[in-house]
């Protein structure tokens, strides 16, 4: 089969007053990334199609949004909000290029699957015109209806207008349309704004084309697949569809999760088959887990790689820059931030590790801290293959811990230890025969001339 050209003009200039935000509705996020680039990497997921944004209100952020996850984007302005045939009529110059096929998306419609827009556009090819996406809510009142004869779609009649018997059909509108680029721009010519509003509406290409003897078809998509974004409710509900989608492909593909409902990705996340997630586990972007890895419960791990049979936490934070190799361990109530954990190195509980290099079956104990920052600048800590860290140390950065060193519990470490040598620095322990009681004897007194003042 001949291969099609396609547009998709992705619909992003709404105000979203019902968010409440100082932000554009479309940049509002689900899994970390803005509602605008879910549609645009699901409408380029088949064969990167060119796509034009129709913008308005923070332009430069939706466009910046748009440009980060797709390629072949172009920015429309639309500066004056006269209806939806208006709004795509803005990308008049894209649409003339002559394009096979042009989808019609919205920026506030994240949780579109490109298998639906596939299917759509299959059917442009097979000899639709316009194909429109429907979908059978449980409760159809307010959605505009699917009206169909003999198989084709007639009509697209809105709540307010239908009469009882049109209010009866289940099969409502989606909002989203495929549409051959031979036809459309005379299409949306055509359109009149003579309704109560003084706009002119998109559904309005249906009777149009239907009047024109073009084969017009109605495509039924799972309802979630056409849920727009209003407000921070449906944003939250639109974040839980999208996180089961998530955790049901992860486990499909191998991956164990405890309590999978607890369990929260990024739109980037790649886990592994053989992974074992616990409960409580939040994922932010950039985080690859390698198989037969386990990420305890109430660890949060972002923008960090973890490698094969590592296991992390629990109440472990990985943040942007961690990279734990094969067979490492970093255990409960750890950071690590911006540092290579060598093969087998072991940072256990309550340490923090930041800016630093830990070498092979290294161990750091308890409590241990690289202290990495003097209030202007980070520095650097490297630790050597087969190092020993005693509990409670503080390595003052920049600082190099040699391969086999070993530091003793407690020490502040400001030089440089050489392979091998022991290193102490703490201060020196003196007992002071009988002072315990000396001491107790005070503070007893200080306590009751204290209650007496009060």
């Amino acid at each position: 089969m001949k291969h099609r050209s396609c547009l998709s003009v992705v619909l992003a200039a709404g105000e979203g007053t019902r968010m409440k935000s100082s932000l554009p509705k479309v940049m509002h996020k689900i899994a970390g990334l803005p509602l605008v680039a879910h549609v645009i990497l699901a409408v380029q997921a088949d064969d990167k199609s060119d796509v034009a944004v129709v913008v308005g209100r923070g332009a430069e952020l939706v466009e910046a949004a748009a440009q980060a996850v797709g390629s072949k984007v172009s920015v429309y302005q639309q500066k004056e909000r006269l209806g939806t045939a208006h709004a795509v009529l803005s990308a008049r110059n894209a649409i003339e290029q002559g394009y096979d096929d042009v989808l019609i998306v919205f920026g506030d419609t994240p949780l579109i699957e490109a298998s639906s827009l596939s299917h759509a556009r299959q059917q442009l090819a097979s000899g639709a015109d316009i194909v429109v996406m429907g979908f059978r809510p449980e409760n159809p009142y307010g959605y505009g209806r699917l009206i169909e004869n003999e198989g084709r779609l007639v009509a697209i009649i809105e709540e307010k207008e239908a009469n009882e018997a049109q209010k009866a059909v289940g099969f409502c509108n989606g909002g989203l349309m495929a549409v051959k680029g031979a036809h459309l721009l005379a299409l949306l010519d055509a359109v009149k704004n003579d309704n109560a509003k003084g706009e002119y509406y998109l559904t309005d290409i249906v009777a149009l084309a239907h009047g024109k003897g073009l084969n017009v078809i109605a495509q039924e998509v799972p309802a979630d697949n056409v849920i727009g974004i209003n407000n921070r409710l449906e944003l939250s509900q639109a974040e839980a569809i999208w996180q089961n989608r998530k955790r049901e492909e992860l486990m499909l593909n191998g991956v164990t999760m405890i309590a999978p409902e607890t369990v929260f990705f990024s739109y980037d996340t790649i886990i592994e088959p053989d992974v074992i997630i616990e409960p409580n586990v939040v994922f932010g972007a950039g985080v690859k887990v390698d198989t037969g890895a386990i990420i305890h419960a109430f660890s949060h791990v972002d923008g960090a790689y973890v490698g094969e049979q590592v296991s992390v936490g629990p109440y472990a934070r990985l943040r942007p820059g961690a990279d734990l190799a094969t067979g490492s361990k970093v255990g409960n109530f750890c950071e690590v931030k911006n540092a290579k954990i060598g093969e087998r190195a072991k940072v256990n509980h309550l340490s923090y590790i930041g800016d630093a290099e830990v070498g092979a079956d290294a161990n750091i104990g308890a409590g241990t801290i690289t202290c990495n920052y003097d209030g202007y600048n980070k520095h650097k800590t490297s630790i050597g293959a087969h190092a020993f860290i005693g509990s409670n140390s503080s390595l003052i950065a920049p600082v190099t811990i040699a391969e086999g060193a070993y530091v003793g519990s407690g020490s502040v470490i400001v030089e440089n230890v050489p392979a091998n040598a022991l290193a102490i620095a703490r201060g020196r322990q003196e007992n002071k025969e009988g002072r315990a009681e000396v001491l107790r004897q005070r503070y007893a007194q200080l306590k009751a001339e204290l209650k007496h003042k009060v």
